[in-house]
Formats: structure tokens, sequence, C-alpha cells
């Protein structure tokens, strides 16, 4: 009851605030006129056109463009600081007063008295981030436009990179749907947030040349993407793996450069070429080097004052790959534009930062997209979630792209996001507004963002409704009673929204995902007790005899199939992902919405079981076909007990929180959260022969059925050792240990104690999942024992998922 209480009076303040007046009193500039003091497009670019466009269709309101400034007021006034002299000159007092701006920046003063906004911007940039910022905090509904009588500002960016990856492939979950029009909208909506870099990808990747989806050729639409860019006054980043076979060969560097020629001269703009040094296309330095020269030639034949951006990203990095890599980096070549920090980057930015000349600039490349075997995974994720969300649905993360941001943020001169489609949307603005300012409050960004996109009405509870969805991945699910809560306010938003809101693609994303979440949550309590009514019929296989015990606890197990909970929260789910494929082209399921396995599709993976019934099934199935019936029950009691470590002994399943407290920690996750330098959870079964699976499922070498704790373990990244560590061990036994190594890497690894001694030399893992060893006795005799994994060098990681430390 207690609990019920507590989730109405949340949904009460929830639903209070949704009307909650602001501290000043609103202007109204419904019929204001807009007066420019220049004409000079290359200044406006589409400045004007964003700001009357904008409000328009919020609106109805067209405000018009007046050519002399309005004498009665109401107007707003865009100008460029230079060319203030136009203005009176109380306004220019008034904004002498307010802090100088820098590049890029802008001032936002109202001005009561006169019903006047000025908007100045430092240079042509400055307008257009000046207008953004202006639309975020104007309050525009139906037939009224109002901004707070007390809004002043002043800011310029912190940081001069500040973009997106907006790559028009089939490997996205929603890009390649996109249209040129969707596009321009959505790098415009990027810019209101200060966005000034766009990053595109070449028509030829590690991916498919096409897709179902694509309404024009990739080489068509990365021009549209640049000339777009170029009309708003923002600078143009691509992608550009080296894909060819043959880099030293004349003959494949022709071939090469002819491609490239092709692309580069067909773009309107080109400020900057990124070259991942792998994943792909790993070349060793030298090589890597040397071609990027010739290729920089080419490159600024068309392109003067283009640079090429190289990241140190190989999946299997020596040593003496990276003496080789810093060489090169350091010697100033022209054409170098600096360093990429991004994914499977082995070393921690700041080491970089030291590795390289202070002339050097590092650019970030956070992967905001994905939720596991990433740069920057959820921390602690539950199973159950990472079964069904997959690695790309969709992932407001405001507060921990914040955390992620300013951890790492002071190394580097701004970043561009790797992103695979709108699956991380809400990311995208936190992220630029942290470029812009890390001192911005995150509900800063996240009201602006429900004002602008949702409407002004849901300022604060669209606002909150996305931080109850970023606090439902915290925390085991099973016990996290904030999920439902989440729900109940969705629906409340849902309730009251107009027709036109609740088909607007950023509300239906956070609606989707409140359903989810609890549908899984729900899920996950129904067929863990299944599973519990199951083992305990088991258990009775003495008394009942196998044959009985067998089919009842099967029938238990299935009855999460037999018998469905909640199907109107699936079909909720079911109907909202084909309004969202309708609409913004975001393809959630591979059959209906034609995406790509492990990229987006999570509504493929609703109903994933959530339980160990699929382990459990399978051994039954081969337990009742055995002869003698003594064999049966011995099978069952083995099955039950398969985590029984024996009198005195230990047992630890890494992938549970319960045992984490034995990981020897390294850095917090707030000063590592890509964890280069800790321990982090990884998820995979890892025993089919392959690095990658789309999915997190029960299936393993030789397409075994496994158990679910195989699905989850602790990981250490490259050659960062993992550290666990037994107390209270009783210092005159002696003790075997069992450890079950599986996980998405195949790693070489060793494992030792914290006295020097060895457990066992290199083995290769993923061959099969587990191993059992003799402790020396003087690894335990002053009663306790760190054990500690590494692995070979250009390895990816060490994983342990299960221990057991049995006393003999």
């Amino acid at each position: 009851m207690a609990a019920s209480r507590l989730r109405i009076l949340v949904l009460l303040l929830f639903l209070s605030v949704k009307n909650s007046p602001v501290s000043a009193q609103p202007i109204d500039f419904s019929k204001s006129q807009i007066f420019v003091t220049t004409a000079d497009k290359n200044v406006l670019l589409r400045s004007i056109e964003v700001l009357q466009s904008e409000v328009e269709k919020r609106s109805g309101i067209k405000l018009l463009v007046a050519k002399k400034l309005p004498k009665s007021g109401s107007s707003i006034i865009i100008s460029l600081e230079k060319d203030m002299t136009r203005l009176p000159e109380s306004y220019r007092t008034a904004l002498a007063a307010l802090p100088a701006t820098k590049a890029e920046g802008f001032k936002i003063f109202v001005i009561k008295k006169t019903n006047t906004v000025l908007v100045i911007g430092n240079d042509p940039r400055g307008i257009l981030f000046g207008v953004g910022r202006l639309l975020r905090k104007m309050q525009i509904k139906p037939g009224s436009v109002t901004l707070p009588e007390d809004l002043s500002l002043s800011t310029s960016p912190t940081y001069p990179v500040r973009g997106h990856q907006l790559g028009y492939r089939p490997k996205t979950n929603a890009y390649d749907a996109f249209t040129v029009a969707r596009f321009d909208q959505y790098i415009r909506e990027l810019a209101l947030f200060g966005a000034n870099t766009i990053e595109i990808l070449p028509p030829r990747t590690d991916d498919d040349s096409t897709s179902r989806h694509m309404k024009v050729p990739a080489a068509r639409m990365i021009v549209e993407q640049s000339r777009i860019c170029k009309e708003y006054g923002l600078d143009v980043s691509i992608w550009y793996p080296n894909m060819g076979k043959n880099y030293v060969h004349p003959d494949s560097i022709q071939k090469e450069l002819k491609e490239r020629e092709i692309v580069f001269a067909s773009l309107p703009k080109l400020n900057a070429v990124f070259v991942p040094a792998g994943d792909p296309g790993e070349l060793e330095p030298d090589v890597l080097f040397q071609w990027l020269e010739k290729e920089a030639i080419l490159l600024q034949k068309y392109h003067p004052k283009a640079k090429i951006w190289v990241s140190p990203q190989v999946f299997r990095p020596t040593q003496k790959w990276f003496d080789s890599f810093f060489s090169h980096a350091n010697k100033e070549y022209p054409w170098f534009g600096g360093v990429v920090f991004g994914p499977w980057v082995k070393i921690p930015v700041k080491q970089i930062r030291e590795l390289l000349k202070p002339s050097i600039p590092i650019r970030h490349y956070p992967d905001i997209t994905h939720n596991y075997s990433s740069q920057y995974p959820v921390p602690h994720w539950d199973l159950a979630y990472a079964m069904t969300e997959g690695r790309e649905s969709i992932n407001p993360r405001p507060f921990d792209e914040k955390a992620i941001h300013n951890a790492l943020d002071q190394y580097g001169i701004g970043s561009v996001s790797y992103s695979e489609g709108t699956n991380d949307d809400v990311n995208k603005f936190v992220w630029s507004d942290q470029d812009w300012n890390p001192e911005t409050p995150v509900m800063e960004t996240l009201r602006d963002y429900a004002s602008l996109f949702f409407g002004p009405d849901y300022r604060e509870s669209g606002a909150q409704g996305i931080v109850a969805l970023e606090r439902n991945w915290k925390g085991e699910l099973i016990a996290n009673e904030g999920v439902d809560v989440t729900l109940m306010q969705w629906r409340a938003l849902e309730k009251g929204a107009s027709l036109k809101l609740q088909q607007n693609p950023r509300f239906q994303m956070g609606l989707i995902r409140a359903y989810f979440d609890a549908y899984t949550r729900q899920r996950l309590i129904y067929e863990t007790e299944l599973e519990q009514k199951s083992r305990r019929i088991l258990e009775a296989t003495p008394k009942i005899g196998s044959a009985e015990a067998i089919s009842k606890a099967r029938e238990q197990l299935e009855k999460a199939w037999t018998e469905p909970i909640l199907a109107d929260y699936q079909a909720k789910c079911q109907s909202l992902a084909d309004s969202l494929y309708k609409s913004i082209g975001a393809q959630l399921t591979m059959k209906k919405h034609g995406a790509m396995s492990g990229r987006g599709n999570f509504i493929d993976l609703i109903n994933m079981p959530l339980n160990d019934s699929p382990y459990l099934l399978d051994q039954l199935e081969r337990i009742e076909k055995l002869n003698d019936e003594a064999e049966k029950l011995k099978e069952i009691d083995h099955l039950l007990h398969r985590t029984d470590p024996g009198p005195g002994g230990f047992y630890d399943h890494f992938g549970d929180p319960e045992s984490w407290y034995r990981i020897v920690p390294g850095m917090t996750w707030e000063e590592d959260p890509g964890s280069l330098q800790s321990p982090r959870i990884g998820f995979g079964v890892g025993l089919v022969g392959e690095e990658w699976v789309d999915e997190i499922q029960a299936t393993g070498f030789k397409g075994q059925v496994t158990p679910r704790a195989w699905m989850k373990q602790a990981k250490t990244l490259y050659d960062e050792p993992l550290k666990i560590r037994y107390d209270n061990l009783d210092p005159t036994a002696t003790y075997r240990i069992k450890i079950s190594y599986t996980g998405r890497f195949r790693s070489r690894m060793k494992m030792t104690t914290d006295d020097g001694q060895t457990i066992h030399e290199f083995i290769q893992t993923g061959n099969q999942p587990s191993f059992e060893f003799n402790v020396p006795k003087p690894a335990t005799t002053d009663g306790q024992a760190t054990f500690i994994w590494n692995c070979g060098e250009g390895e990816r990681g060490s994983q342990v998922t299960e221990i057991w430390l049995m006393k003999q």
C-alpha cells in the first residue's frame, strides 16, 4: 500500500507542474516585426527563414520583415555586433552592459518598455545560434508568441567543434529513410542547440551500398547534406574509412584516389576528413600516413582549407603500433588536422593528450547511440533490458551524457558524436549544449527540448518524463517500481495531448519506451515467478517421479507464451513502432520495417525469454530421454544445484549486483565512463566462434542452449587487469576453483594471484565455457586471495562470468 501511495503522489506532483507558471511575466511578440541591420546574404544565410518558419509552424503567425526599425516597438531585432551603430543608443547601452562575446557567440536582451528583443551575433553563426536560443526560450502556441520579460544573456561556445554524424547508409536505424527535406529539418534543429558541424559518410563503407528505404542514391544525398550545411553556414566533415585491400601498390592507390576524387569534387563544402585507423580498414601507421598524404593532396585540390583527422582506433593494437602512430601524429604534417578519440581507442584521452604535442588538437567522437558493447555502455544495465532493448533502442541518457562529456571534455576541442539514427535524439541535444557550455544544467536543455518540440505547456512535464526514462534503466529492473510510475506519467501526458502531439515522433519515442519498459518489467516478474514454481516442482521429483515433475515444470515454464500477460502493452508498442516508421523511417522491426539485425530492431525482441526457461527446457528434454530413473533423478538434482559450491565454498556470478562487491574497483564511473582503466559489465555468451552477435540470448558453443547467467559478466578492456577479491577464507583449507569464461571476446587470458601464484598460464577462451584448477595453498593462508586476469598483447579484454571456490 505504501508503494502505491508513493506512486500516486509522484504522479500528482508530475501533473501539477505541467502548467506551472514561469517566474517572469511573458511579453507578447505575436504582432512583432523582424528588423535586420544588414541585407548581406552571406551574413544572414538562412537565419531569418529559420525564425519565421519555426514560429509559423507552431503558432500559425508569419513574422514579417520590416525595412525600417518600427517606431512603435514590438520588434525582433537581428544584428551583427559590428552593425549595432544602426540601433538606438539606449539599446546599445543595454547591450554593452552584457559580457562580451567571442566567435559564434551572441547576446539576447528583452526591452520591456518597447516590447523589443535584441538578438546580436558576434558573427554570422552567432546570429543563427542566437535565433536558435531565442526559439528555445519563446513560448510558442497557436496564435501566440511570448518571451519572458527578464530574458537577458550573453554567451559564447566553450568548444569550437560541436557536431553529429548523420550517416546515410543501411546500417543506421533511420537515416537511410530520410528525405532531403528531413535531413534539412534535422540539421536545422541541431543547429538551434548550437551544433556547427555535420559529419557525412561516403557511398562506400563497411556496409551495403543501398537499402530499400533510400529515396535517393547515397552519392546524391551526401551532396545534398553538404549543400544544406553550406546554406546554414555549418561545417562539413566526412568519415572516410580505408576500405581498399592494398594501399601500397600504385594501381590500388590510383583506384582509391579516383573514388575519393569523385566524392571530394561533388561536395559543395568540406572542412574535414576523418579517417579511422581501424574498424574498418586497419593499416600500419607507416602505410596509413603515407596514404593520407596522397589523399590530402587530392582533398585540398577541391577544398584547400580542409584537413585530415585520424583516430588510433584499432581492434588489437600493440605498443609498437601506438609508438609509430604518435610519432607520425607529432610530425605536424601541414594537411593533418588532429587526432580523434573515439570507440575502441585503447589509450585514455588524458594520456593521448600527454603523448601529443600541445599544438595537435584532439576531437572527441563519443558513441551516444549504443547501450552495450560500446564506448560508453549503460553502467550495470539489467540483463532483461540488454536482451530486449538491445544495443540501439531509443535511449535518452541526459544525465549520463553530461557526466561522460564533463569527465573528458577538457582534453579536446569539442566533439562530433557517433550516431546510428534517431534513437539517440535526446542525447544529441544534450551533448551539443554541453559542448557549448559544460556548465549548462541538463534540465535546462531538456526543458528547452520539451518546450520547442512538444510545446511550452509540456516544458516541465515533458522534461521530467525524459528524465524518468533514464531512471528506468538504473538498478535492478525487478525491484524498480519507478518504471510503473514512468508509464503513468507518459500515459497522463498522452491523455491530455492534442492529436498533433500524439503524432509527434519525439513524443512517440518517449511513449514507446515507457510502455516497453513497463511491459518488460512485468514480464520479468511474471517469468521469474514461473521459473521459481518450476524449480519447486522439480525439487519434489524424488516424491512424484521424474515424468510428472518434468511435465509439470515444463507446463509452468511454457505459460510465459501460452498464457502471456499485458497484450495491450505489446500492441501499443507495435502500433507506435508502425507510426515511427511512417513518420521518420525508424526501423524497429526487421520484417515489417526493414531493420538490420542488431540495429534498432528492439521491438523484435519484445518477448525474449527473461528467465532461465530456454536452458531448463533444453536440459529437461535431455534428461527425459535417459532410460534410467535413478540417472534422471541425479541429473535433475544436478540441474537444480548447478551453482552449489559445496560446504564452506563460494559461488559468484559477476553479472549480478550481489557479487560485484568482490570486483576490485579501478577509477569511478564518473572519472572513467569508458572503463579503460576500470571494470565494466559485459553481455553475450560468446561461445559461437564469433566475437559479435546481434542479440543477447542463451545460445552458445556449437548451438547449445546455455544458462542465463552466461549472458552477463565482469570484464576489463585490453591489457587492464581484472581483479576479483575473496576474503573470510579458511586459512587451513585447500581450495579448488572453477571458472566460467564467457562473453563477447575470445581472448587469451592468464590467471594469477596477488601474491604471485599462477593459477593458469595463457589459455584461449571461447572454445569451452568452464575450467577447473587447484588454488596453491600459499595463496589463501592469510584468509584472503585476489585473483588477477591479464590478456595477451593485442587482445580485446579479460572476462569472467562465474566462480566456484570449492573447499577440498
